[in-house]
C-alpha cells in the first residue's frame, strides 16, 4: 500500500483523525507535530534548504485540494 496522509488533532494524549482513514485494519503510522503558526523551522527538523525545496515541490501536487474553500474549516482546529 502506498503511504497516505490523513490530518488529525492531538489532544490529551490521543490523536483524532479529521479525515477518512485508509481502508486498512492495521498499519504503522508517523505523527508529525506542526507548530501552532504553521511555519516549520528547518533547522529544528534537520532539513537543508535543498531538501526543503524538494519536499515543497513534491507536496505542491496537493495544493489544489488544500486551497479549496471548504478546507478552511480545518484552519480553526
Amino acid at each position: 500500500m502506498a503511504p497516505q496522509t490523513v490530518e488529525g488533532v492531538y489532544e490529551n494524549g490521543s490523536v483524532r483523525l479529521t479525515g477518512a482513514a485508509p481502508d486498512v485494519e492495521k498499519a504503522r503510522v508517523l505523527v508529525t507535530f506542526l507548530s501552532a503558526g504553521g511555519a516549520v523551522d528547518l533547522q529544528n527538523v534537520a532539513l537543508s534548504d535543498a531538501e526543503a525545496g524538494n519536499l515543497r515541490a513534491r507536496l505542491t501536487t496537493f495544493a489544489e485540494d488544500w486551497n479549496r474553500p471548504e478546507m478552511d474549516a480545518y484552519d480553526a482546529l
